[in-house]
C-alpha cells in the first residue's frame, strides 16, 4: 500500500492516511474485501502513533469506507454504490485541492455545506 504522510504537511497526518486510503479506495487500487495493515502496524510503519492512524480507520468506517471484523482485521467496506464511489473521488479531490490551496478544514467545511444548502429545495 502507497501511503505517505507529510510531517510539513499543514495537513495533519491522521487526515492524511485518511485522505491516501479513501482515495486508494474510491478509485479501486484498494478493492472490496482487501485486508488493512493492522493500526500498529500501519503506524510503525509510516512512524505515527497508533492513535493517528486509529482516528484515520475510524473515519473512514464512520464512512462506509471501511469495517471491521473484531479480531479478523479491517477490510474495504462491500455494499457501496457507484453514486457513493463518484462523489467520494470528487470529495477526494476537493480536499486535496483544498490541502495544495492551504485552505483550513474547517473554511473547506463551511464551503461545502454552503454549497449542499444552495441546491437543496428550501
Amino acid at each position: 500500500m502507497l501511503i505517505s504522510v507529510d510531517p510539513d504537511s499543514s495537513v495533519p497526518p491522521y487526515e492524511q492516511v485518511r485522505g491516501q486510503l479513501a482515495e486508494l479506495i474510491g478509485d479501486g487500487r484498494l478493492p472490496v474485501g482487501s485486508r488493512l495493515p493492522t493500526v500498529r502496524q500501519l503506524a510503525a510503519d509510516l512512524r505515527l502513533a497508533a492513535n493517528t492512524v486509529a482516528r484515520a480507520y475510524r473515519e473512514l468506517e464512520a464512512a462506509g469506507l471501511l469495517e471491521t471484523r473484531g479480531r479478523n482485521g479491517t477490510f474495504v467496506a462491500p455494499g457501496r454504490d457507484d453514486a457513493v464511489d463518484r462523489l467520494q473521488r470528487a470529495a477526494a479531490g476537493y480536499a486535496a485541492e483544498a490541502a495544495r490551496l492551504g485552505v483550513p478544514a474547517a473554511t473547506a467545511l463551511a464551503l461545502v455545506r454552503a454549497a449542499l444548502d444552495a441546491v437543496r429545495p428550501g
